[in-house]
């Protein structure tokens, strides 16, 4: 085998593996938000998914900076202290996908996804809106079951075209968390067809 061409072919995926996606809605109240998509691959006997970290806007007082010019210039900055993070598994990611594609206006008919945690029950909610703005609001209610843990919330408003690249992403990956990173086939595959041609004849293949 051509062990420095299969070495180079496996480099060049993980360098073009890009496993997170930020997206950032400040605006000048201090009431924006962002969140972070991270995609988790499957691999053994774990199902993939896709962690969702959403972090709440800090008020605009909170956020001067001391730079130097006529006055204060305010920086949006997020709570990341404070995050909430969901995980979103196969079959979370398919009722979203029916909201983003069109098929329904919200998530179980505005039910949403309840995940249980220890000390936590958390309502995931999406839905196509047209007031105050056209697009995709996506949010998460975190209910403390118990007195050591505390509520928070968070949200995102989506915009038709963010909402498209979004359903692209989620579509593309759904092959990942089902059944992992696909690996490379090494340059010398003549080991590789024998196994394939044995399997199709229904024989065993030779070590």
């Amino acid at each position: 085998m051509n062990t420095e061409n299969s070495t180079m072919a496996t480099d060049s995926v993980n360098r073009g593996y890009r496993p997170s996606l930020p997206i950032y809605h400040p605006n000048g109240r201090g009431t924006g938000s962002a969140v972070k998509m991270e995609l988790h691959p499957a691999h053994d006997d774990i199902d993939g998914s896709i962690m969702v970290t959403f972090a709440n806007q800090i008020a605009p007082d909170d956020a001067k900076s001391d730079a130097p010019g006529d006055g204060y210039r305010r920086f949006a900055r997020f709570d990341w202290q404070n995050r909430i993070t969901i995980k979103l598994d196969f079959s979370d990611l398919c009722r979203i996908l029916q909201v983003f594609r069109g098929e329904c206006e919200s998530i179980e008919d505005g039910k949403g996804l309840i995940h249980s945690s220890p000390g936590f029950l958390t309502k995931i909610q999406l839905r196509h809106i047209q007031e105050p703005k056209h697009g995709f609001m996506f949010e998460v209610y975190k209910n403390a079951t118990d007195k050591s843990g505390r509520d928070a919330c968070a949200r995102i408003l989506f915009s038709p075209a963010e909402a498209y690249g979004l359903a692209m992403s989620f579509e593309a990956s759904i092959g990942i968390i089902c059944f992992g990173i696909p690996k490379v086939i090494p340059h010398d595959v003549s080991s590789y067809r024998s196994k394939m041609r044995a399997m199709r004849n229904g024989t065993a293949a030779v070590a």
